[in-house]
């Protein structure tokens, strides 16, 4: 980023049932050890409360952690967020999700999908330039 004020604020958070927040806690404090804003939820959040989180605290990157077949409901939560105004947010998703579901994801309009391995420092570069983009997409639209 042109601006070191603009720190990146990133919404880390899990969906539907899936109770395994080991790997989302993990990346929310590499992200927060990385200087990034984070704000970080339970698990099974529901996808309205997702989106109201994400408009009230404005963020630039919402990180999907799933380990079971979580990541199947992302596309209703994508679509949820264009119909929020939020369709320029990007979304990632970290865990394990099946080759074959990688592209469902991506058509949706996921950003990127993160497997089980994936460098944390990786991780962290990606969300600061995700974070960038949109801002600038922001202030481009504005």
């Amino acid at each position: 980023m042109s601006d070191a004020t603009c720190i990146p604020k990133v919404l880390v958070t899990k969906i539907g049932f899936d109770g395994h927040d080991r790997g989302s806690r993990i990346v929310a404090a590499a992200l927060r050890d990385a200087g990034m804003e984070v704000i970080y939820t339970p698990p099974w959040q529901e996808i309205a409360t997702v989106v109201k989180l994400a408009t009230e605290e404005d963020v630039d990157v919402i990180g999907i952690s799933s380990l079971a077949t979580d990541h199947l409901i992302v596309p209703k939560l994508m679509t949820a967020l264009r119909e929020a105004g939020l369709g320029d947010v990007c979304v990632i998703v970290g865990g394990i999700v099946p080759d074959e579901d990688e592209q469902m994801l991506l058509d949706a309009g996921v950003a990127r999908v993160f497997h089980p391995g994936s460098a944390l420092d990786d991780i962290a570069t990606y969300v600061r330039d995700a974070a960038a983009q949109v801002r600038q997409q922001r202030a481009a639209s504005a």
